[in-house]
């Protein structure tokens, strides 16, 4: 029994002090001084570019560092004192003479000689289990000096045993995991999780958009406990979703390595680390320990005027379909988010006529408080005159990439004053749905004003009977995209009024198809199968859209190719073509139909060889690593061969992010006159009415008109020709990403992408009845510019890298339909020109003495144009029209 109390006596004494071992932390000797060699460099490149190559600087100096109180009731817990000495700035790249702006430069002819005895001052650092829990400097230091010593500090974090927790270093709050050994620490940051007190933002589309991959490892070796060397690698890499070349990599580096142990001070007593610190140095106070925002001073930079005197020929009218437009639109933008309100009003009122439009574009990008209230005081929405600037601000609103709840906010309290022009009025309030849905993702969905504009979308269709108020508040529920709206779009898709059911049917397309629930599946069979009366061809094939791309039935894909050859003669050969299209594509309903064809009741030659000119077709538009674009054209004619809806979609998708880019619909009704034709059934009281409807980038756009009515139109068919009415025109922000990447070393790299296109769509219908010809067109203009730069910018030296891309494009879409002779030639053509594409690289570095380095390359290349196909028949049919036509 003795033996036995002996053993667990000493078991019990074995385990304390393994215990007591383990969460020992590291500890300095007192009247020591420990000397080290420190150096910590930032490069920038490209991810792919060798590191001879990087543009940035390297800072070596010599650190002391020494005990100088230690808590008598915690042996862990120290006070450091940390001294920086014998400082060098460098190049980080290896240059010759010629290029190297460092060569020949001193420290203090770098950093200047307040700074440089700033950063030499000692500062205090107290260190618990191997953690920074305060940093003690100087508060009138400069903050660019104060970073770095908390990059210093950062140094020194470590544990003696593995296992992952929270910390905090200059470069944030962190999640941390480490690997120990006897003699080495590995210090993984996992930088994802970092907590910075510097927030970004960045573009709502993630194809887009802006990704990013960090990594950051700390080795450390031991020598009896004390730290032998620190080295630590950070990289950050940026690069844009839709071409991932362009991109830009941060390579930060430190390295702390001890040389020599010498006698040092002896330690101080005291009772805490803040009355230690007081007694020792009382201008030292606590100044935390993650790096605080650097305010640079850009001399001899241009102010918003100059900027705008520089950049305004190139945003003329004109130059809308050049990349120099949304190249200058960029450079205006970082302009105008520095400037304060009365600057902007300055051009403003100081713009010419041709060019203001473009400028109003750009001062509503800019998103910042000045802007929209220089924007708002110049802009008078009470008067008719200004239309064309009142649009523009809004339709920037839409395509607001970060919006804000003041943005909505101004846009509701617009709707509720006076407005001019009723097709202002009905654009305010569809680009509110569209910025509703923005902040919604952004997870501000219950913010007061998103809630108050959120009550009034969902109730707007029932508070009116004015058909084109209850229009308006549709589309902006189909820019919304509330679940909340989905029964009240559900009960506008049964309508008696064509438009009312159209708009209602592809907003539910929109949705999720998650959100389709089953009572909406059978509205939308009900509308198609007319269960309960009879709709427009156009209404029912939008009922088809949906319920083939909601996660059909069985049933209800076996109904619908059943009705194929008792519908309307066109509508049989569209839902015809729609079904093939589906397997062709292999689209998310193929698998099914692919299922119900083995039926032969569904799948037979007499319902599978129904002749017209309707079609439906998906393609291709480009298929790369980074993004698959995709087309598709339906064309849907009345029974007199008279066009009754082309619908003309492009998608880009990366990865699992989906955007809907371009959507331009051609609605047209009421034409059977022009050559004495019946109409179809349901459609003989129709209005003569011809029109188009955008969706750009997601956003829903005010519908224009062409004619409506029979005197308009007979006016448009005399004048031989309709002129193309502009859809969409101006200068529109598409990538938006800011952020300030803190790193480790104190030092601080600012990553801006900006993506910036010039759009120019037009759209005509064109009408002969002397050659019985009608001719539908669909133009696009565009010029895309996409640049990234990330600096490195202390007040003392500054290094940047700007990666960019840019291209210009023109797509147009053509419909010539000849009504000579039946059945009607029809013919489709979907035209893509040859158009160049240039990548480009610059890097560069600054003294604030003047002396500059900076390298820029790039290549141009040309992608050969092209004619998309389309299906089989309507190139037959295009060769008998052109035939004709030669």
């Amino acid at each position: 029994m003795l033996r036995l109390a002996g053993l667990l006596l000493c078991v019990t004494s074995f385990l304390s002090t393994s215990s007591l071992g383990a969460s020992a932390g590291p500890r300095i000797d007192n009247d020591k001084l420990y000397k080290y060699s420190y150096s910590t460099e930032v490069g920038l490149n490209r991810p792919t570019g060798s590191t001879r190559g990087n543009a940035g600087f390297r800072i070596g100096s010599d650190v002391d560092i020494s005990l100088v109180w230690r808590n008598p009731e915690d042996q862990d817990e120290q006070l450091l004192r940390v001294q920086i000495s014998n400082v060098q700035v460098e190049s980080a790249g290896k240059r010759s003479h010629r290029n190297n702006i460092f060569h020949g430069s001193s420290a203090e002819s770098i950093l200047g000689k307040v700074r440089l005895e700033a950063l030499q001052t000692p500062f205090m650092v107290l260190w618990k289990m191997g953690k920074i829990r305060s940093l003690y400097a100087q508060k009138a230091e400069p903050a660019t000096i104060k970073n770095l010593k908390r990059g210093v500090a950062s140094m020194l974090m470590m544990q003696l045993k593995s296992g992952k927790m929270l910390e905090a270093d200059a470069s944030g709050k962190c999640l941390v995991e480490y690997k120990a050994t006897k003699d080495q620490v590995i210090r993984i940051k996992h930088l994802d999780t970092c907590k910075t007190q510097e927030m970004g933002f960045t573009t709502h589309s993630p194809v887009l958009g802006v990704s990013g991959k960090s990594a950051s490892e700390t080795v450390i070796t031991l020598e009896k406990g004390i730290i032998k060397s620190a080295d630590v690698e950070e990289t950050h890499t940026l690069s844009v979703n839709a071409h991932h070349k362009a991109a830009t990599k941060v390579l930060s580096r430190q390295s702390l390595m001890l040389k020599k142990i010498e006698v040092g001070p002896a330690e101080v007593a005291g009772k805490d680390a803040a009355s230690v610190v007081k007694s020792l140095d009382d201008k030292l106070m606590s100044v935390g320990v993650m790096v605080e925002k650097v305010k640079t001073k850009c001399k001899g930079c241009p102010n918003l005027m100059d900027t705008w005197k520089a950049v305004r020929s190139q945003l003329d009218l004109n130059s809308l379909s050049k990349a120099e437009a949304p190249r200058s639109f960029l450079m205006l933008l970082h302009s105008l988010r520095k400037a304060s309100k009365t600057e902007i009003l300055t051009v403003l009122r100081n713009c010419s006529k041709t060019v203001l439009p473009q400028l109003v574009d750009a001062v509503t990008s800019a998103q910042t408080s000045s802007s929209l209230a220089a924007i708002l005081e110049f802009l008078d929405f009470s008067k008719k005159e200004g239309l064309v600037l009142q649009e523009r601000f809004l339709y920037a609103c839409g395509f607001a990439s970060h919006p804000t709840e003041s943005m909505l906010q101004t846009l509701l309290e617009l709707s509720q004053g006076k407005i001019g022009s009723t097709d202002i009025k009905e654009s305010i309030v569809i680009i509110m749905g569209a910025l509703l849905r923005k902040l919604c993702l952004k997870g501000a969905c219950e913010v007061p004003t998103v809630v108050k504009v959120k009550e009034m979308l969902l109730a707007g269709p029932d508070s009116t009977q004015v058909e084109s108020e209850v229009q308006m508040y549709l589309l902006a529920l189909k820019n919304a995209l509330l679940p909340e709206g989905i029964p009240v779009l559900a009960k506008y898709a049964e309508s008696e009024v064509g438009a009312f059911s159209t708009i209602a049917i592809t907003a539910l397309q929109r949705y999720n198809p998650e959100l389709i629930t089953p009572e909406v599946k059978k509205m939308l069979n009900r509308i198609y199968h007319q269960n309960q009366r009879i709709y427009e061809k156009n209404v029912r094939a939008a009922a088809a859209d949906v319920i083939m791309s909601s996660s059909p039935s069985y049933m209800e894909v076996k109904n619908l190719l059943l009705s194929i050859g008792h519908l309307p003669h066109e509508m049989n050969k569209y839902m015809l073509s729609k079904v093939q299209d589906i397997l062709r594509f292999e689209m998310p309903a193929w698998k099914m139909v692919r299922q119900v064809m083995k039926d032969m009741v569904s799948h037979n030659y007499d319902r599978f060889s129904k002749t017209g000119s309707s079609s439906a077709f998906s393609g291709f538009m480009a298929r790369t690593a980074d993004v698959t674009c995709t087309y598709n054209l339906d064309i849907l004619y009345s029974g007199s061969g008279t066009l009754r809806r082309s619908n003309m979609n492009i998608y880009g998708q990366n990865h699992n992010a989906f955007l809907h880019g371009l959507q331009v619909t051609i609605e047209a009704q009421g034409l059977e006159s022009l050559i004495a034709a019946t109409p179809d059934e349901g459609e003989e009281d129709l209005e003569s009415f011809a029109g188009m409807s955008a969706l750009l980038f997601d956003v829903q756009l005010r519908p224009v008109t062409f004619f409506k009515g029979y005197s308009d139109l007979m006016s448009k068919v005399f004048s031989m020709s309709g002129d193309p009415i502009n859809v969409v025109k101006g200068l529109i922000l598409l990538t938006d990403h800011s952020q300030v990447i803190p790193l480790q070393s104190g030092l601080r790299a600012s990553a801006e992408f900006q993506g910036a296109l010039a759009i120019d769509i037009s759209g005509g219908m064109e009408f002969s009845l002397w050659y019985r010809e009608s001719k539908t067109s669909v133009n696009n203009r565009g010029a895309l510019v996409i640049i990234g730069n990330v600096t490195v910018d202390t007040d003392f030296v500054s290094a940047g890298v700007e990666v960019g891309f840019e291209t210009e494009v023109t797509l147009d879409f053509i419909t010539t339909v000849q009504f000579s002779e039946y059945p009607f030639l029809v013919c489709m053509q979907m035209d893509k020109t040859t158009f160049p594409f240039r990548e480009m690289v610059s890097k560069q570095e600054k003294l604030p003495s003047g002396q500059t380095f900076s390298s820029k390359r790039s290549r141009d290349q040309l992608v050969p144009g092209s004619e998309f196909p389309l299906h089989q028949e309507n190139s037959n049919m295009c060769k008998k029209v052109f035939e004709q036509a030669w």
